[in-house]
């Protein structure tokens, strides 16, 4: 059964930024902003270089994703998703992904990235195991 409800992946596939926790060799956290998307029941994130946060994953597949809803409950609350999951790096398809992605982020029909020849990149795959936060998605 899925982890992810429809309320969830709405804010993921939405154009909200995601704040992704990896863990760096000494156990201290590292944090960046990505975009994401889904891809069947996992979170999909794109990346050109091999970055200190894809290191991390191959190390410790340990992964927490944030993300502040669009949404406010009845309480006038700012509600927030946090997913946690087990990630994995797949080489190649970053480029294409962040293409995809920015039509989403940018909404508009924008070249991103602007060059003929990216590199391919690496997309990062995240399997939920676990949902938190404050919102129509937690139990």
């Amino acid at each position: 059964m899925p982890v992810l409800n429809d309320a969830a992946r709405k804010v993921i596939t939405g154009g909200n930024l995601a704040h992704i926790v990896t863990l760096d060799e000494d156990g201290s956290p590292n944090v960046v902003c990505v975009w994401t998307g889904m891809d069947g029941d996992e979170i999909v994130s794109a990346h050109l270089g091999d970055q200190r946060k894809l290191r991390n994953v191959r190390r410790d597949p340990r992964v927490v994703v944030s993300f502040q809803s669009p949404t406010r409950n009845a309480q006038d609350v700012d509600e927030h998703l946090v997913v946690y999951g087990t990630g994995r790096v797949q080489e190649g398809g970053g480029a294409k992904l962040l293409q995809e992605l920015a039509h989403v982020y940018f909404g508009d029909q924008r070249r991103f990235p602007d060059t003929d020849t990216p590199p391919d990149g690496y997309v990062l795959r995240i399997t939920p195991n676990r949902v938190t936060g404050w919102g129509p998605w937690k139990d």
